[in-house]
């Protein structure tokens, strides 16, 4: 039997006769309207208010202190130079010829105008012995000349040609003079024989070198000095010399260049030291300190050197209300163990641990150095910096 479509389709169920169906619905107002008055009983019933919360003062950072006073400090300018001798000049052939002998080893002390050596004499002296008899000749004609004249028989003319004459025989007299001084080599002036370039039976031209004399009476120490420092050296001023051997020696600045080396804008500077005895030897390096004046600075040590903000070397000090205060420095002298510096009031506390934790114008509780426990200052300082912050 076939069945009906509407018998197929799903029917709806109603439940409005049920007695539980409308529960849920007041259940959920129910909460609504609790929740509603939870809300709001803090209007009718209001918390009392919780007391404000109070942060303590961050204390102030505590640094190791000393006090400097500062001192008078000589300024010295140091430099390195080489010394050089008093003169060191080449000896030149005046005159050609033959060696005759050599007188001198090389590395002799000469005195001034000792001989060294002494060219072959015959010719010079045949020649100085020509020239005088002609010199004696014209002479001769001269007075026969005024006798004539004086009789009425000579020219003036004739006269003047035989005193011409007589010059020029004198002048020839005069020359081979000379060649004859010539023929002998001697020191021009004290000094130690450095170099020997001649042997006995050699031939030399004139004008060829022949030794070398070098006087290191006193010696001459050469320096260069920087363009910011010349203006402090000047001639008169006291030097320390220290050579490279050991000797040491008081010298004297005797001269400073006025014109600055186009490459490396320094100045040439010299300073004179004594050695008599030539015990110094020429060419050596040298130290040399010249005392420039004084100055008023403290001395510290670099570790507590600071950089402002600017970069500037500088120092932090606390002023008498425990602020911290930075001053800018410059160094005017460096030793071994410390450093003098200038740019500081004559008399200062100055920070030497803990300043690198505060900065200008913080306030700070300051305690000697000596009375103080480093450690736990250096503890505590991270903590009190990030609080400050």
């Amino acid at each position: 039997m076939a069945e009906s479509v509407s018998d197929t389709q799903p029917q709806r169920l109603e439940f409005d006769a049920d007695r539980g169906s409308s529960r849920s619905r007041w259940i959920a107002l129910g909460l609504i309207a609790a929740l509603v008055m939870w809300m709001g009983s803090g209007f009718v019933f209001p918390a009392p208010e919780a007391p404000p919360e109070t942060r303590a003062e961050p204390k102030p950072v505590s640094v190791a202190t000393r006090k400097s006073v500062a001192e008078p400090v000589p300024q010295i300018f140091v430099a390195e130079g080489q010394a050089l001798p008093d003169r060191d000049t080449a000896i030149r052939a005046e005159t050609g010829g033959e060696i005759a002998e050599v007188l001198v080893d090389k590395g002799t002390m000469l005195e001034a105008g000792e001989v060294i050596g002494r060219f072959v004499l015959a010719e010079r002296e045949a020649q100085l012995e020509t020239a005088r008899e002609e010199l004696s000749r014209t002479q001769r004609e001269l007075n026969n000349a005024n006798t004539l004249l004086e009789k009425g028989v000579a020219t003036v003319d004739r006269v003047r040609q035989a005193q011409a004459a007589v010059a020029a025989a004198r002048a020839q007299v005069a020359s081979a003079e000379e060649a004859v001084e010539n023929t002998v080599i001697r020191a021009p002036f004290a000094g130690r024989l450095e170099e020997l370039q001649i042997d006995t039976g050699e031939y030399v031209a004139a004008g060829s070198d022949v030794a070398r004399i070098v006087d290191n009476t006193p010696l001459t120490v050469a320096i260069q000095v920087p363009q910011q420092a010349v203006r402090d050296i000047k001639p008169g001023l006291k030097a320390e010399v220290q050579f490279i051997t050991g000797e040491t020696a008081e010298g004297e600045v005797v001269f400073v260049g006025s014109s600055a080396n186009a490459e490396t804008r320094t100045f040439r500077t010299e300073i004179s030291v004594p050695n008599s005895d030539g015990s110094i030897a020429a060419g050596i390096s040298a130290e040399i300190r010249i005392p420039t004046g004084e100055v008023v600075a403290h001395f510290i040590s670099p570790a507590i050197l600071s950089l402002g903000t600017d970069g500037t070397l500088g120092l932090k000090t606390v002023t008498e209300d425990n602020r911290v205060e930075f001053h800018e420095v410059e160094i005017v002298r460096a030793e071994t163990d410390g450093l003098w510096v200038r740019g500081l009031p004559e008399e200062v506390e100055l920070i030497t641990v803990g300043q690198g934790f505060v900065n200008e114008g913080e306030e700070v509780a300051p305690r000697a150095a000596d009375a103080l426990d480093i450690e736990s200052v250096q503890t505590a300082q991270p903590q009190d910096a990030e609080t400050a912050e």
